[in-house]
């Protein structure tokens, strides 16, 4: 793709978060989130050991794993709703007879949206700070969450009809986030059911730089990333469908 392309691409993405304050929101958001992390979660572990006599310190691990996930969906949610905006406004029908072509214009938008998640996943931990992390741990990590920033937008860009359809089936992905707290429970071969949850490989790759299980942790992040790249597939061929409708 040419740099011309992908200059105007990035013009328009620019001047379309610019002016909605949802998607001005939604970048911000993120290190807002790990500073919330950082000095919120000592105090509700304050306060619940307070009242409750419950130490959430054992758990700081676990919520940091999922830090890499809420970068990777609110980096997809605004990539769909600027997909769901340009589908509306018909600027991806008119790129289909373009040079550029749809291929061109979604591997500049996957792309992007890959590398917008794992920066902010690479920022957000650190800023949290609510256990020690490994470079390799926190590169790792964000890298294997960052596909499913792309898997967000997608779905929001194929299932959603308009922006506010698209607001109601991003708070619906929420719901996955409840069995990948449970996995962190189960102990054992049954554990590995979660991993048809695109969402569990970069949670268990986390978990497993945490018990120095260097290799085991790298052999996961493979796996995981073969199978986003399965589900990114997918839904690549059926947003294509959608939009050539």
């Amino acid at each position: 793709m040419k740099v011309g392309r992908l200059r105007a691409l990035g013009t328009i993405d620019a001047h379309s978060i610019a002016r909605d304050s949802l998607l001005r929101w939604m970048v911000l958001l993120a290190p807002a989130i790990g500073l919330f992390f950082r000095f919120g979660a000592p105090r509700i572990d304050g306060t619940l050991e307070r009242e409750l006599g419950f130490d959430l310190t054992p758990y700081f691990p676990l919520l940091m794993s999922f830090l890499p996930l809420v970068a990777a969906g609110l980096a997809g949610t605004v990539a769909g709703f600027l997909l769901l905006d340009q589908r509306d406004d018909q600027t991806l029908t008119a790129i289909l007879v373009t040079p550029l072509r749809l291929g061109g214009y979604l591997r500049y938008r996957l792309t992007a949206v890959i590398l917008l998640s794992a920066a902010l996943g690479s920022i957000m931990v650190p800023l949290a700070g609510l256990s020690e992390t490994t470079l390799l741990q926190l590169v790792v990590s964000a890298a294997v969450a960052a596909p499913l920033a792309p898997i967000y937008a997608l779905f929001l860009g194929t299932f959603a009809a308009n922006k506010v359809q698209g607001f109601a089936l991003a708070k619906a992905i929420g719901v996955v986030f409840v069995p990948c707290v449970a996995a962190y429970f189960v102990v054992g071969p049954w554990q590995s059911a979660f991993g048809l949850l695109p969402h569990y490989w970069p949670l268990k790759v986390f978990w497993l730089f945490d018990e120095e299980a260097t290799a085991a942790a790298m052999g996961h992040a493979l796996l995981g990333l073969l199978w986003q790249g399965m589900v990114l597939a997918m839904l690549v061929r059926r947003f294509s469908r959608v939009l050539k409708r």
